[in-house]
């Protein structure tokens, strides 16, 4: 399941949807700074899933806020589609995420006085652009809720409303959809049905997807699992496809988790 990359960790492929040159990210300074990210390289390629893994503390969530832009390194570059992150303005990084970039969280940040086709139209609105009904009823019929589209959050499950908030995340058509820790509210059934459909989208529509979790069930469904450990890039392992493979991704990452101690 071990996987080579290159001498820098990065993929150096024209297809690649995100690089990532040697990106450190340090909270604070002086003697009470702390390295969330220390001299990270990897590159995304276009039409993949990879799953983030590590201990708490590992600097997954940093490492997916310096790729999707929320946040900026403290050295190093992050390259999406071509467009060099770290000499964006703070309108342009904006700019960049809203129309390239989709988010889905473990929160499902939904609002509740909202129903879930206004929901979803939300970024478009707020990009000032008028949603066109076709395409948001679009989304909701490609995550399974096109008879849910005038219902609001609090009458939904929690899976529904996970589905409504990827349905959100896909109206902009982005080219890469982060997801940090989307199954973790969620209950093993809705949370298969979550990442069934991250999968549907890798598989089906050629999106890249690159997801956070602690979970070794929903990393067996990405393509490519990388481990992190105190903010380093510590091994990778190859997904042995959905639902597969999640016994061997738990064993492998503790062996990473171990080796670096």
């Amino acid at each position: 399941m071990t996987h080579d990359v290159a001498q820098d960790g990065t993929d150096h492929a024209p297809d690649t949807a995100i690089r990532l040159r040697s990106v450190t990210r340090r909270h604070g300074s002086g003697d009470t700074s702390v390295t969330a990210l220390d001299q990270v390289s990897l590159g995304f390629p276009k039409g993949t899933f990879t799953a983030v893994m590590g201990p708490s503390g590992s600097g997954k969530s940093t490492l997916l806020q310096c790729a999707a832009g929320l946040d900026r390194p403290t050295s190093g570059s992050v390259v999406v589609g071509g467009t060099e992150l770290t000499g964006l303005s703070e309108t342009g990084l904006t700019l960049l995420r809203r129309e390239r970039i989709g988010f889905v969280f473990q929160a499902f940040n939904l609002l509740s006085s909202l129903t879930a086709e206004q929901n979803v139209a939300l970024p478009l609105r707020l990009a000032g652009r008028r949603p066109p009904k076709a395409r948001v009823r679009e989304v909701l019929e490609q995550v399974g809720l096109g008879g849910r589209a005038r219902h609001r959050p609090t009458e939904m499950s929690g899976g529904q409303q996970q589905r409504v908030a990827l349905a959100r995340a896909l109206i902009t058509r982005p080219e890469v959809l982060f997801a940090d820790e989307p199954t973790g509210a969620l209950d093993s059934r809705s949370g298969r049905e979550v990442l069934t459909l991250l999968r549907g989208m890798v598989d089906g529509e050629g999106r890249t997807v690159v997801m956070v979790t602690h979970d070794p069930v929903a990393a067996s469904y990405a393509d490519r699992v990388v481990v992190l450990v105190d903010g380093r890039v510590n091994g990778e392992l190859i997904g042995a496809g959905p639902g597969v493979g999640a016994e061997d991704i738990a064993a492998r990452v503790t062996e990473l988790e171990a080796a670096s101690c």
